[in-house]
């Protein structure tokens, strides 16, 4: 019924006609043509349907989160933290900056919109219904209901470029600085001339709790013909383009001489007028910058100078798919094909770059401005991203990951730490953790180690050490000492299991490096969780300041984000497994196999498994730790994929936290999975194709290719595994025998 209503609502019938002739030979398609941007944008999956370039600065989507017609705002504010909706019809504009699968607000700025007749400045009196509404990768549009005006859009790496289509008459481009969804106020645009304008708007405060504040956005418009008539305005009055005088900007108030070419405050935009006597095609070019106006201006030179739209959407079309292309899968179903590529292009948006076209980049924390020869990435979710996302890069884009290492530890230069939850070079400290040891230690023994790891181990053992003053581990004297976080400290449980998975990576760096010493201290504070067992219930339990158990205590509570004074974002149940890299220690204090196979069962007999968020996400997995359980994974991730994954709108169980359900998704269609973050080995399930091909990086690996295959079967268990042939008698594979194999081959029953 969704789907029905999906395409009855939003797809052109000519476009839909071709999508059904191309389906029917779906070999000729190429696997950027199984990308579908809505998947996510409903069910609080916080994706965006708009345009982007991989791992883009620039990002077109949108924006209908404003507006009497829509959802009910003030009832359910997460759906603040997106631009867009399925659910909702009326649209304000179209913001050029925008976050992916998060789940807190920011960016969503710089909204362009088209309108004809007379100038309107109020969002809610221009905006409007839209329709004939399509997306693919690097591409989107729709038709303006009430204006008739035809909206496409497509980017370069730090371009937004947007074509509008207008009717006879009176035409208006409009750019609202005051619309979005960041928790920051405050901008400045100048008219340049008739076909250019200028300005910064102000971001920040991501989760309402970045000490940083507020950063600027810098932007250049140019458009592809002057305008008859443009001006400036600030609420509630309107100016025409005459000349006007600079008279400073202090960030959050206001210009002003009588301003008429430059305006700055809170509630400001610029208008550009058209009289056209037929039909008439205008094209914007928004460049970006995080350090400047004139880098931004010189980013829209660089990138799309003397090009046209189709000129910038042949170039990210062929970048998508280039990427893309890394994973080649046979067999499957269309829709199959539509929701792994799909998630394997949400995979690609964050981190995303940061510097500009010339190297030039903000860095974090000192105000300076640092240059890059190769790419400074942002937009660190690690709490989510750690666990699964950054593995698939080690494994597909290692390249890609080693300049994110490198980018984390030009943080610890610039701020003297490494990142936690790092967004446009602002620490937001969102989340608990120290998730970039984990990342770190992961990259290395995967063998991507073309970054100064010394640098990377000092700067983990400073996070892991220093009781004082210490941002990424609050508590750090009580868990040192004990063991564990009291409740004093929120997410107590959670927050030690965190820093226990931290310090098992630690232990594994160190080990590597012949650090012996630091090897047993860090393995033994790894399995500190042990004190917080209650082998009455089986699970992991808060502890007071005095050593007592926290009462009363509710197994229960702390599920679908209401609180638990020991849990973060999850209950007991869905922290009670939390601690992949101690399985064997686990096992035992739940009385072996046997236990161990029950209570786990029980998360997902008892429905307190949550598929939306991160904390269990690898239970569906823990099966493989049992000899002769290991059927009961391969039923139940091809179960979930199945459930959650789909080829519609809501086809992400919830936020894509930056691509990290998407990278799961991934990694369970193709059959293996990361099972322990920081150690470099994966765990084996049924593949959801018959073949897959990974292309691997030969400047970091010795095979240039890695193929997964099936034999097809009624029930889809597994009985055999080979490697190159040969039977392989484990359901785990560590990385370099992965990738140095050539082939596994899934024999079913």
């Amino acid at each position: 019924m969704f789907l029905n209503n999906f395409f009855n609502k939003r797809v052109n019938p000519v476009f839909f006609a071709i999508l059904v002739l191309l389906s029917l030979n779906s070999n000729a398609q190429q696997p950027v043509d199984f990308v579908n941007p809505f998947i996510g944008t409903s069910n609080y999956g916080a994706t965006f349907p708009g345009p982007i370039a991989p791992r883009g600065m620039a990002s077109i989507s949108p924006f209908n989160v404003a507006g009497p017609q829509n959802l009910p705002l003030e009832k359910d504010s997460r759906w603040l933290s997106n631009p867009y909706v399925y659910e909702n019809t009326f649209l304000t504009g179209f913001s050029q900056v925008n976050l992916s699968g998060v789940g807190c607000p920011e960016l969503g700025v710089l909204l362009l919109m088209p309108t004809t007749g007379e100038v309107e400045t109020n969002h809610l009196k221009y905006g409007t219904t839209y329709s004939k509404e399509v997306a693919k990768a690097g591409y989107y549009t729709s038709t303006l209901d009430k204006y008739n005006i035809k909206a496409e859009f497509t980017t370069s790496k730090r371009v937004g470029v947007s074509k509008f289509t207008f009717p006879k008459g009176q035409s208006n481009i409009l750019l609202n600085l005051g619309l979005g969804l960041t928790n920051e106020q405050g901008a400045m645009v100048k008219i340049v001339s008739s076909t250019e304008i200028e300005g910064m708007r102000s971001v920040g405060s991501f989760c309402y709790n970045s000490p940083e504040a507020a950063y600027p956005v810098y932007f250049v418009a140019k458009f592809s013909k002057p305008a008859d008539n443009f001006g400036v305005w600030k609420k509630p009055t309107t100016y025409k383009g005459l000349e006007a005088q600079w008279m400073g900007y202090n960030g959050k108030t206001r210009l002003m001489d009588a301003s008429k070419k430059m305006v700055a405050g809170d509630s400001i935009g610029t208008y550009f007028s058209y009289k056209f006597d037929k039909i008439e095609t205008v094209e914007v070019k928004v460049g970006v910058s995080y350090v400047s106006i004139e880098n931004a201006r010189e980013n829209l030179e660089k990138e799309t100078s003397n090009k046209s739209f189709n000129d910038v959407y042949e170039e990210s079309y062929t970048a998508w798919n280039n990427l893309l292309s890394r994973i080649k899968v046979e067999g499957g179903t269309k829709d199959d094909k539509t929701v792994f590529y799909t998630a394997l292009y949400h995979t690609l948006i964050h981190p995303n770059t940061l510097n500009d076209y010339n190297g030039e980049y903000p860095e974090i924390k000192t105000g300076n401005i640092g240059k890059t020869k190769g790419t400074r990435y942002t937009v660190f979710s690690l709490w989510d991203t750690y666990r699964n996302l950054h593995q698939l890069m080690s494994l597909v884009y290692p390249q890609q990951q080693s300049n994110m290492i490198k980018s984390m530890l030009e943080m610890y230069d610039e701020n003297g730490w490494l990142p936690k939850w790092e967004l446009n070079s602002t620490e937001t400290f969102t989340m608990v953790g120290d998730p970039a040891s984990i990342v770190i230690t992961d990259t290395y023994l995967k063998g991507i180690k073309d970054f100064d790891v010394e640098k990377a181990y000092e700067a983990m053992l400073k996070s892991a050490d220093q009781i004082e003053n210490n941002p990424l581990r609050p508590g750090l004297k009580d868990y040192i000492e004990k063991g564990y976080l009291t409740t004093e400290n929120g997410g107590s449980v959670s927050t030690t299991e965190e820093y226990n998975a931290a310090d098992y990576s630690i232990a594994l760096l160190a080990k590597e490096l012949g650090k012996k010493e630091d090897y047993k201290r860090f393995k033994n504070r790894s399995i500190s969780y042990r004190k917080l067992f209650d082998k009455n219930l089986k699970l992991l339990r808060p502890k007071n300041k005095d050593g007592n158990w926290y009462e009363p205590f509710d197994p229960l509570a702390g599920a679908n984000f209401t609180k638990n004074v020991g849990f973060i974002e999850g209950n007991a149940w869905q922290y009670a497994f939390m601690i992949p890299h101690d399985i064997l220690g686990l096992k035992k204090l739940m009385g072996g196999n046997k236990g161990f196979t029950k209570q786990l069962q029980k998360v997902f007999d008892e429905d307190q498994f949550d598929m939306a968020n991160e904390p269990d996400i690898a239970y569906p997995y823990l099966f493989n730790y049992v000899r002769g359980q290991e059927w009961r994974s391969q039923k139940l991730v091809k179960k979930l994929v199945k459930q959650y994954f789909k080829n519609t709108p809501d086809g992400i169980p919830g936020n894509d936290d930056t691509g990290t359900m998407s990278a799961w998704l991934v990694y369970s269609m193709m059959g293996i999975y990361p099972i322990a973050p920081g150690e470099p080995k994966y765990t084996i399930t049924t593949p959801m194709f018959d073949k897959i091909t990974i292309q691997l990086d030969t400047t970091y690996y010795k095979n240039n290719e890695l193929i997964i295959e099936r034999e097809s079967n009624s029930n889809g268990n597994i009985q055999h595994i080979l490697l190159n042939g040969k039977k392989h008698n484990s359901y785990f594979i560590n990385h370099k025998e992965l990738v140095e194999g050539k082939k596994i081959k899934i024999i079913l029953k």
